[in-house]
């Protein structure tokens, strides 16, 4: 904690009174109440760059925030849910010193929250493994037979949290889930998977960490399987007949048929024909959510219909991969069921 006397010493914010410190929080939809004491002393070990000069921190404040900087205790929430505004000051005790600076530093120097992330809806995103390996050419090895969970989205984001990284130990518990319903199909080897989680949690979790229900690494991939199960679209396309096949369907009888059964309109997504191929190839289907968590209609008036999806698994392209077309539609089987 060295560097935490020699950056304060030269100057961090206003002028500091023993018994309080006031900090100005940018920190634009993150509540950091979250964040304990032991994390807050360890940002402030590997983040030096000053936020705000201090004319004079008093010797009596300085030791209180280093004592409690250094004295062993459990991570736990350090004030009520809500409490810290997007741009304003709260006053917090002089002990607290020391996660007051942590959160300016971190709001400053790491960009907490960059550019205009503000999301209005979430996008629950199934991906049907077999299509996903029809089109990229690597190591998918005996993909599930099944649709998998590609990622739950915010409508708008991308890495809205750089300071927050993807920690495993912090699903632990959701493992056996994670590893049945959301696995890197492209890749056999567990490691991947986590690749694939990591990449999901930095560039949408963060994100859709606005809401109090998905505010934590356990909760977003918790939450995500449960909406997996209570979606439940493999047994929905079974009781409606829509099994993969080598004939073809109509793609609008398959979105008349999602519609009847969760009586909100879904997004579905095709490969367009590749050169010898007579019809699209069905791909991706996502099942939209409100913030409160309530299914709704992915096409909204007026918005226009993304025609590129985002990178697959861990990053790979996935080219071409668009809204579907009205027309037949091939559901393609496991290779080695086809028949």
């Amino acid at each position: 904690m060295g560097g935490l006397g020699s950056s304060v010493s030269s100057g961090w914010g206003p002028a500091l009174q023993p018994q309080t410190i006031w900090c100005e929080f940018r920190l634009s939809s993150y509540d950091p109440c979250d964040v304990g004491v032991t994390a807050a002393a360890r940002a402030i070990s590997t983040c030096l760059t000053p936020i705000r000069k201090v004319n004079r921190v008093s010797r009596e404040t300085r030791g209180l925030a280093l004592d409690t900087a250094s004295r062993p205790r459990k991570a736990e929430p350090l004030c009520p849910s809500g409490v810290f505004p997007a741009f304003g000051a709260m006053r917090l005790p002089a002990g607290l010193g020391v996660l007051c600076l942590a959160l300016c530093c971190l709001g400053g120097a790491r960009e907490l929250w960059s550019g205009d992330h503000e999301w209005k809806k979430l996008i629950m995103v199934h991906h049907w493994p077999m299509t996903v390996c029809n089109e990229v050419a690597n190591n998918c090895e005996h993909p599930p037979d099944y649709w998998t969970i590609h990622g739950l989205w915010p409508d708008k984001s991308g890495e809205c949290n750089r300071s927050w990284p993807f920690n495993p130990d912090e699903i632990k518990g959701l493992l056996p889930d994670m590893r049945l319903y959301w696995p890197d199909v492209l890749h056999s080897s567990p490691n991947h998977s986590v690749h694939f989680w990591r990449h999901e949690w930095e560039k949408h979790g963060t994100c859709a960490a606005q809401l109090d229900a998905l505010n934590s690494q356990r909760k977003y991939f918790g939450k995500t399987l449960d909406l997996y199960k209570e979606l439940a679209l493999n047994s929905t396309l079974q009781k409606l007949g829509i099994k993969p096949s080598i004939s073809y369907y109509q793609i609008s009888d398959i979105k008349h048929a999602l519609v009847g059964v969760y009586g909100v309109v879904p997004k579905v997504q095709c490969l367009p024909p590749k050169s010898g191929e007579k019809v699209q190839t069905l791909g991706q289907i996502e099942l939209c959510l409100t913030r409160d968590l309530q299914l709704q209609d992915c096409p909204e008036p007026g918005e226009p219909a993304p025609q590129r999806q985002e990178a697959g698994p861990g990053g790979t392209p996935i080219l071409g991969l668009e809204i579907c077309e009205d027309g037949p539609v091939f559901y393609p089987p496991p290779k080695e069921t086809n028949h």
